[in-house]
């Protein structure tokens, strides 16, 4: 079983020899290696620019649609108050779903005076 830390730590410390080896790349790689970049820097952009044009309807419809729903759901958020009066949601084993109401907290016991001697 102590072979194989030992084979991990001869690869690892092998692995920095082995790159001072490298044979240079050859002349004109790096022009061709920046234009390989800059191809797939555009290619990323029609990419998104297409996802965004294929999204751009369903998104306006959206906001639309939540602007008509506005008036009720401030209703709903006033009637709710603080999400953190809640206790999560329970499942009941008939399928409803119940969000009880956590008990409030007791106002805190009145200081006692303090008393000057």
């Amino acid at each position: 079983m102590r072979m194989i830390p030992t084979l991990v730590l001869t690869v690892l410390l092998a692995a920095p020899l082995a790159a001072e080896e490298a044979v240079p790349p050859p002349a004109g790689a790096e022009e061709d290696l920046s234009r390989g970049v800059d191809l797939m820097g555009e290619a990323a952009r029609l990419l998104f620019r297409g996802l965004m044009a294929e999204m751009e309807p369903g998104l306006n419809e959206l906001g639309t649609q939540l602007r008509a729903m506005e008036p009720a759901l401030r209703d709903l958020a006033a009637m709710i108050g603080d999400v953190r009066n809640y206790h999560g949601p329970e499942k009941l084993p008939n399928g409803d779903i119940i969000l009880r109401r956590r008990p409030p907290e007791p106002a805190p016991a009145p200081a006692a005076p303090e008393i000057d001697l």
